[in-house]
């Protein structure tokens, strides 16, 4: 299978504070992927620098095969990778003037969308996905946390991405809503797209499986194995504290 991540003895540095280093991360075509940690041990930093973000400090990173993820990097070249990746922010970032579609168009055509008829089927196909056919005409403050991700979700598989980033994507939602976020991006993976998701919820992982790495002390490590065996919440619940 094709990488669409290949990290190799990759540093990360944030304001001259060491995140994370030593990293080697590979993450295979149509995979899985949780990235799991306490709050700050940069699990947001690292996808970061696989939309650039934030620079590569040492080591080799590269993106779909193409991109290397380095300070030469040309915008023209940033540009093109990030129109391959979808992006699911914790805090939404919709546009608060603009409806559902409206919001969903103006990324069509900035990314080159130019025919109305193929701009309006494609929005009709991912609100179909997301299950918000009938929020079409809704502004952001007219619909709830889950839906409004959903947007995000919709959003960021417009153009088919190869890659799909999801930070913290059930951060500020309730439990059934988080569960039903998860779903769709497991379907989301189902469908052929490798999906990223960081997360501090394991308890919602054993419900759709996937490779588990753990950010701890400022390296990787991967622990899909944990998660491999019969496992109760007493014992999700250590390593969700630990």
């Amino acid at each position: 299978m094709a990488l669409v991540v290949d990290y190799k003895n990759v540093k990360i540095n944030q304001a001259d504070k060491t995140i994370l280093q030593d990293v080697n991360f590979q993450v295979e075509e149509g995979s899985l992927i949780y990235l799991t940690g306490r709050v700050g041990t940069g699990k947001s930093t690292l996808l970061k620098t696989m939309y650039g973000e934030l620079p590569i400090v040492e080591g080799e990173a590269l993106m779909l095969g193409t991109y290397q993820m380095d300070k030469k990097m040309k915008d023209s070249k940033l540009q093109e990778l990030r129109r391959k990746i979808g992006i699911v922010f914790q805090d939404f970032q919709l546009l608060g003037d603009r409806t559902v579609e409206k919001n969903l168009d103006f990324v069509l055509k900035a990314t080159d969308w130019k025919n109305k008829q193929e701009i309006s089927n494609r929005i009709t196909e991912v609100l179909k996905l997301v299950g918000l056919e009938d929020k079409r005409d809704k502004y952001p403050n007219q619909l709830s946390g889950g839906e409004q991700q959903r947007v995000c979700i919709a959003r960021a598989i417009l153009n088919n991405p190869k890659l799909v980033l999801a930070d913290e994507p059930t951060g500020n939602l309730d439990i059934v809503t988080s569960k039903n976020i998860l779903e769709l991006l497991h379907k989301i993976s189902e469908n052929g797209s490798t999906v990223i998701i960081s997360t501090h919820n394991l308890s919602l992982i054993s419900s759709f499986p996937g490779t588990v790495f753990e950010i701890k002390d400022t390296h990787i490590e991967d622990i899909t194995e944990e998660f491999n065996r019969p496992i109760d919440m007493v014992e999700i619940s250590e390593l969700e504290t630990k």
